[in-house]
């Protein structure tokens, strides 16, 4: 995982994830204030280290002058060895209203350069006129970049086409969305697509990815909507890729903080949404793709802090995006977390939590665990309290009851982490069970929901489970496929296990590993 310096007030924001030569580039905002655009590199998309920012707010006057917002970096087409930066500017003298996309060069993904702004209205140029001559004093001088940077006439920062997408503040909500570049090239020809809206229908309802296709180096013509699925406020930080002759579309909704898909065999074709097109539960956001070694990876944020998003977030591990049989994108755990695996558990030593619950029975047979429970509830816990590890089985549920999974349970409050999962509907909800402080009543029973997700089975009262607790950071598989994925500090210890109400389950296969936990080094600039 990777966040910002604890007890500090800022916080990581939209990511993008470059991998050239062995090495994961991680380019992020920080919250609040927007002013530069971080940057870390990774071998193993695990551990960070912090480099030099890359970008910077504009100097005073300058279009982009009061914060940047998402960005995408990607190689340059046209120059080979050079990257390109799109990212978003918002200026002070408009109060931030007005979003326009800029672009920044490089040689190494390390050293970044703005192109600069050609861009005025009724007020007159952006820049004073010193700074105007003095960028093309600049212009004149060597440059550190191997290529010549820019063309003689810069076509930044680029603008809504009124044609086809709000571009005034008398227009819809009065504020114009034009951000979250995405560059996506195909054969000879390519296409930037962002998060804008549509002149016309109900005016939240007007969120579309716009598109703008380059028609020469760094020029961009206004085409009209990618996609605009007529019912959200935006689309956010959209994101462009093929697989397997099927392009999918994804994008981040704030009207349930999900992250959602779209799919067509051709572009110019209506975009189809799947009976489920969700790839990761709430509270994950902006996300972002970027192609290793081993295929495709969705990068995003998580917030703990709630319906906040402006503080307390952190980018968890990324997912593996791969295809189900019917074409449908699934978001699969990160094949880099088996390297923090460590010590095997042994699944035979395994008790009941409670004594004295109903009627209850537990077989071992190996790896093959048969438990019941008749009535009420009984947890099943395996030996020792445990901070990080993994947990996996194939799981046989009989007769009509409920089952889940237990994480960090204290094993005399039996405070921890509840895992319902509902085998038959195929949802599963974590919650967190506290107990409060000695004398506030009602109070001292505190229940929290964390997060809820839901999958189609084929094979009612049957699953292959997996659940990762690593650090903060918890994560629940179904047959292969990521169904929660959040972040939460509430508990960091406790003992693992599996709870009955009412029901019997056979466990094949059950695998307890431990993990070595992530870590922060003392300088903050290193996150497990």
């Amino acid at each position: 995982m990777f966040t910002e310096s604890e007890g500090s007030r800022k916080a990581i924001g939209d990511v993008d994830v470059v991998y050239h030569e062995g090495l994961y580039h991680l380019f992020h905002l920080v919250l609040p204030n927007h002013d530069f655009i971080a940057h870390a590199v990774s071998t193993d998309g695990i551990n960070w280290r912090r480099v030099n920012n890359a970008l910077f707010i504009g100097d005073p006057g300058s279009w982009d002058d009061l914060m940047l917002w998402t960005m995408a970096v990607s190689p340059d087409p046209f120059v080979p060895g050079r990257w390109r930066m799109f990212y978003t500017g918002l200026s002070r003298r408009e109060q931030g209203n007005i979003q326009r996309i800029g672009l920044a060069v490089s040689d190494d993904l390390y050293h970044w350069e703005k192109t600069p702004a050609n861009w005025s209205d009724e007020r007159g140029p952006y820049d004073p006129p010193e700074v105007l001559q003095a960028r093309e004093l600049a212009r004149e001088q060597p440059t550190s970049c191997r290529h010549a940077p820019f063309d003689s006439e810069s076509h930044f920062p680029l603008e809504p086409d009124g044609e086809y997408y709000e571009s005034k503040l008398d227009e819809g909500r009065h504020w114009v969305s034009f951000r979250d570049p995405y560059y996506y090239h195909e054969g000879e020809r390519g296409w930037l697509i962002m998060a804008a809206r549509t002149k016309e229908g109900p005016i939240v309802r007007r969120g579309c990815v716009g598109v703008m296709e380059e028609v020469g180096p760094g020029q961009f013509e206004a085409r009209p909507p990618l996609h605009h699925p007529g019912l959200y406020d935006d689309i956010e930080v959209p994101n462009l890729i093929k697989i397997r002759n099927e392009y999918y579309l994804i994008g981040s909704l704030r009207e349930d903080a999900k992250i959602r898909y779209w799919h067509t065999s051709q572009i110019g074709k209506p975009w189809r949404s799947y009976y489920d097109n969700v790839l990761l539960a709430q509270g994950n956001y902006a996300a972002r793709v970027c192609r290793d070694d081993k295929g495709w990876l969705l990068w995003n944020f998580f917030t703990l802090g709630g319906l906040d998003r402006t503080s307390r977030n952190l980018m968890p591990p990324p997912k593996r995006l791969v295809l189900s049989e019917e074409g449908m994108l699934r978001a699969k755990s990160f094949e880099g977390l088996d390297q923090w695996l460590g010590e095997r558990i042994d699944t035979r030593c395994v008790h009941p939590l409670q004594r004295g619950i109903g009627q209850q029975t537990c077989s071992i047979d190996g790896n093959n665990l048969d438990l019941c429970c008749e009535a009420g509830f009984q947890a099943y816990v395996f030996d020792g309290a445990i901070e990080s590890a993994k947990f996996s089985a194939k799981i046989d549920l009989y007769g009509l009851g409920k089952c889940g999974i237990i994480c960090r349970v204290d094993p005399e409050t039996q405070d921890g982490y509840y895992l319902s999962l509902d085998l038959l509907k195929g949802v599963a909800q974590l919650r967190a069970w506290h107990t409060g402080e000695p004398g506030s009543g009602e109070h001292m029973m505190q229940f929290r929901a964390l997060q809820g997700g839901n999958w189609h089975s084929t094979t009612p009262g049957q699953a292959e489970i997996s659940l990762i607790a690593f650090g903060h950071y918890l994560e629940l598989s179904v047959d292969g496929r990521v169904i929660l994925s959040l972040a939460d500090s509430t508990f960091s210890s406790g003992e693992f296990g599996v709870y009955l109400e009412s029901a019997s389950m056979r466990l094949y296969d059950v695998d307890l590993r431990k993990m070595r936990g992530p870590e922060q080094s003392a300088n903050h600039l290193v996150t497990g």
